[in-house]
């Protein structure tokens, strides 16, 4: 895993989060599951690269809009946690299920002040994280793969393959033909 340390979060940066928060609490989350593109536009203000034809559910916890990219067809399911100190990347239809945690961020206990280390995470195209995942820094889920339920991914996972248990060990090979799903549906 590629890990950087983190500089030192800032007063700008807290009062950027604290605006965010701010109007997730008034702004996002109390909105209709439907308005997806509300939910957009909110996101994108805080400088997400968000694509049309996203789905970023109303009780996701995003925590820095300007480390998450979405692209067409993806989804961020109900109350997932996203903690993306460093960056988050959705593909094409990439879906991240109920309850689960996306999580850019851990600490460096080999050092004895636990400085913040982050990694980057990418869901490639046609990738599912299903309920209750923990997805950890540094992490890329190939085109195709699939987390299964509970799952902790702490490795890479190959494409087409379908993961499970904690660790995430690999069960099986996903068929190539599977025909991605609408999360609308």
């Amino acid at each position: 895993m590629l890990e950087t340390q983190l500089e030192t979060i800032g007063f700008l940066h807290r009062l950027r989060r604290a605006a965010w928060r701010s109007v997730w609490i008034f702004l996002y989350r109390p909105t209709p599951i439907g308005f997806h593109a509300w939910r957009r536009m909110l996101l994108r203000l805080f400088g997400a690269a968000i694509e049309p034809n996203t789905y970023p559910y109303p009780s996701v916890q995003i925590w820095a809009p300007w480390n998450l990219t979405m692209r067409e067809g993806s989804c961020i399911g109900p109350h997932v946690k996203c903690y993306n100190v460093a960056p988050v990347s959705l593909g094409e239809r990439a879906l991240v299920s109920q309850y689960s945690h996306i999580c850019t961020a851990s600490h460096d206990y080999n050092s004895a002040s636990f400085p913040l280390i982050g990694a980057p995470i990418r869901l490639q195209d046609d990738s599912w994280v299903a309920a209750d995942v923990f997805v950890g820094p540094g992490v890329t889920i190939e085109a195709g793969a699939v987390a299964l339920g509970r799952a902790v991914v702490t490795r890479d996972v190959v494409a087409w393959t379908v993961v499970a248990g904690n660790p995430a060990k690999k069960i099986r090979m996903r068929r190539r033909d599977s025909q991605p799903t609408n999360p609308e549906e």
